[in-house]
């Protein structure tokens, strides 16, 4: 069974088609720059090689189109024909109260469409994607995965915010958190690792990445992580703040006469390493600069595993202490630097880390605690299309 799974951004397409038996990717590819000039596609050939083709693409309609031409094609494809897929999974950023995976139906649409507004720049987009394979391909079986669904395990008092309660009922203000399709992914993944019962122990999972965030487990179940309504709060990460005191929000409005859309763009694509550095948002570059000797990106890198150390000391608060701390995404998983701020001086918790270990691992499963330590540090990749897909499976 193929199974196809499809990210959809404002203006981009990321697409992995699996074999489900033995859960292979049969290929992969990205398409960039909808409805602007100098669209393109940008795919793996079967030797491993590169290639980019310019189309014009207006809608993410054409890009679907174009998406499926390309698994068509007789030198680049993987397929003969469309029939041999099954179904589609889509990434769904906010899916408010669904705690699973659903397949699409026109009620369940009408459902999902009253969250939509918790994500503005990517729900219209899963929409549209969701559209566009429909107008092609209208007998297809849809999925939604919604990456806040991990995250509904919360309990109200980790999900409530401290505002008038009208705002709950009326708007759905409230915790709704992000990346669960990752932390879902690693915690499961971890548990296979080590050999170990996930429903017996209290993870602490780490996703740091350009965007970041870290979630409780506490038996198998998440009960608090560290984005909120949005995917602004909690940790600092590549362009948002994190955690910052609404005045200070309020404050700059007032001093630059601000909209509440030029604040968001501030908050999201301006501030956190890229903004506070005026450097990059790319911690290789961040690093880069260090070693050239900018003071005020060895500060912003203190600030940024600050709060990552910061975080995973509160979750083990909250849960009554951790028996796992997993590191996943680009940045947990490639930078032994960050985790090793991280987990420095952590011995009070029952971390140790093994430091030498820990420098030598990029990017691949391993454990990077001493074999004493009472907490078991761990890198796991994650592999959100995967899950993706493996949802889809199962529910069609």
């Amino acid at each position: 069974m193929k199974i196809l799974v499809i990210n959809c951004g404002s203006s981009s397409i990321k697409y992995k088609l699996y074999a489900m038996e033995t859960e292979t990717v049969l290929a992969a590819g990205g398409i960039e720059k909808i409805g602007l000039d100098g669209a393109f596609i940008k795919y793996k050939l079967p030797t491993g090689e590169t290639r980019i083709q310019e189309a014009a693409l207006p809608t993410h309609t054409e890009g679907i189109r174009l998406m499926f031409d390309t698994l068509l094609s007789p030198e680049v494809g993987a397929l003969k024909s469309l029939d041999e897929i099954s179904a589609a999974g889509h990434r769904i950023v906010a899916g408010g109260t669904y705690t699973e995976s659903q397949v699409v139906t026109p009620e369940m649409l009408e459902g999902w469409k009253p969250f939509m507004g918790l994500a503005p720049l990517h729900s219209p987009a899963h929409l549209k994607g969701y559209e566009a394979v429909k107008a092609l391909l209208p007998d297809l079986k849809q999925v939604f995965v919604f990456d806040t669904a991990f995250h509904q395990t919360m309990p109200p008092h980790a999900y409530y915010y401290a505002l008038p309660y009208k705002y709950y009922t009326d708007y759905h203000i409230r915790r709704y958190g992000a990346h669960g399709t990752s932390h879902r992914f690693v915690t499961a993944r971890v548990g296979e690792f080590l050999g170990v019962d996930v429903t017996e122990k209290k993870i602490i999972t780490c996703h740091i990445g350009n965007g970041a965030s870290i979630s409780a487990v506490k038996h198998g179940k998440c009960v608090d992580t560290s984005m909120g309504l949005t995917p602004l709060e909690g940790l600092m990460m590549g362009t948002r703040t994190g955690d910052i005191d609404s005045s200070a929000i309020l404050t700059i409005m007032e001093k630059e006469g601000l909209t509440t859309q030029q604040a968001n763009d501030l908050l999201n694509k301006q501030s956190g390493m890229k903004g506070f550095t005026g450097v990059s948002s790319d911690m290789r570059e961040i690093g880069a600069a260090i070693e050239a000797g900018n003071e005020r990106c060895k500060v912003a890198l203190d600030m940024y595993n600050y709060r990552i150390k910061k975080y995973i000391g509160s979750y083990a608060a909250a849960m009554g202490g951790v028996d796992i701390v997993v590191f996943t995404a680009g940045v947990g998983e490639h930078q032994w630097d960050v985790r090793e701020a991280a987990c420095t001086d952590m011995e009070f918790l029952g971390i140790r880390l093994d430091v030498e270990k820990n420098r030598s691992v990029n990017g691949e499963e391993a454990v990077i605690s001493t074999p004493d330590s009472p907490v078991t540090v761990c890198v796991i990749p994650t592999d959100e299309e995967l899950l993706i897909a493996r949802d889809t499976l199962a529910l069609v």
